[in-house]
């Protein structure tokens, strides 16, 4: 048996300018930090000549080509495992559609199960670009590259996005100290609201191919609030960082309709006036989870309490994808 895992994210600053449509232009800069809430792939040999596969639904098929769900099947594929005597399952510790980047954490450790068992050393990074080829190439999805490769390389990673197609990464100098109080005080709060990332960035991307000159404005200032953010990390200046979350968020709800509702709309002023320096909707809009910068902890737990929100804590993760068991 082999047991994988990939982290989930949140993003810091500059969210939306890692899609093609427009770092393929412009260029994209983004700041992302995993955190410790996965997906896990476990693999193992059966006696039966089918291939299992078990996610949401159980589908049993005695060829990859008849395999329904499509990364499954592409990553197969991909890696040349065509093995009919194999059962595979995903699981995660919090629900697709949140916004947390669960896609790309998915098939990088279905990526990183299927290397292993065929036995192949595969880099990070080339773990996240067969992710990406696979869900932004052969799946035609309209999303980003960020998901795949902060899953894949983990920590609190610096991502630039050439217009060539290359990804440049490194690990932000971010003080222990500084490290201690960004994880202790950015809190997570569930909307109750899933959605497809794909049918929100949709918007974005089609406007982009067409150079709607809003849509582009509006990325141009995103990505310099990412480099601001990344500045404000190093320094350890988060007060400011909360600030810039603000006014990320205040661009991000301009970027389409379906970014944001009344309700999250409601929940993000309530937490504004009772505790949180800063925040905004994680992912690409429309539900999942809100993340605030606390300046009184207590006080804005309470208040999402209050509202009816869960709260999801975590802590940062170093390690990205990884194989957490084999035999």
């Amino acid at each position: 048996m082999i047991i994988t895992r990939s982290p989930l994210r949140v993003s810091l600053g500059g969210g939306g300018t890692d899609l093609p449509s427009y770092y393929r232009d412009h260029g994209g800069f983004l700041v992302a930090a995993a955190i410790d809430k996965y997906v896990y792939i476990t693999q193992h040999r059966t006696f039966q000549e089918e291939i299992i596969i078990k996610y949401s639904k159980l589908e049993r098929a005695p060829a990859v080509d008849q395999i329904e769900h499509p990364i499954f099947r592409e990553a197969l594929k991909l890696t040349g495992v065509t093995d009919p005597h194999l059962e595979l399952t995903s699981m995660a510790d919090i629900p697709g559609g949140t916004g947390l980047g669960s896609s790309g954490s998915f098939t990088t450790a279905l990526l990183k199960a299927l290397h292993t068992y065929k036995r192949t050393l595969v880099s990070p990074a080339e773990l996240a670009e067969q992710a990406c080829d696979i869900e932004l190439n052969k799946l035609g999805e309209p999303i980003g590259k960020q998901d795949q490769y902060i899953a894949a390389v983990g920590g609190i990673t610096a991502f630039t996005f050439h217009k060539d197609g290359r990804v440049e990464y490194r690990p932000c100098k971010i003080s222990e100290e500084t490290l201690f109080n960004l994880e202790d005080n950015l809190l997570l709060f569930f909307t109750g609201y899933s959605r497809s990332a794909s049918a929100i960035l949709k918007d974005q991307n089609d406007r982009s191919k067409k150079n709607d000159q809003a849509m582009l404005d509006n990325l141009h200032f995103t990505k310099d609030l990412g480099f601001k953010s990344l500045d404000c990390l190093e320094s350890g200046n988060l007060e400011e960082f909360a600030r810039l979350m603000d006014v990320h968020w205040q661009r991000k709800k301009a970027r389409s309709s379906g970014m944001s509702n009344p309700h999250i709309n409601e929940w993000y002023d309530y937490a504004m006036a009772h505790g949180a320096l800063g925040g905004k909707l994680i992912g690409a809009g429309g539900g999942g989870f809100l993340m605030f910068y606390a300046g009184d902890k207590t006080k804005l737990r309470h208040a999402m309490r209050e509202k009816g929100l869960q709260e999801v804590r975590f802590r940062f993760d170093f390690e990205g994808s990884k194989v957490v068991a084999q035999n």
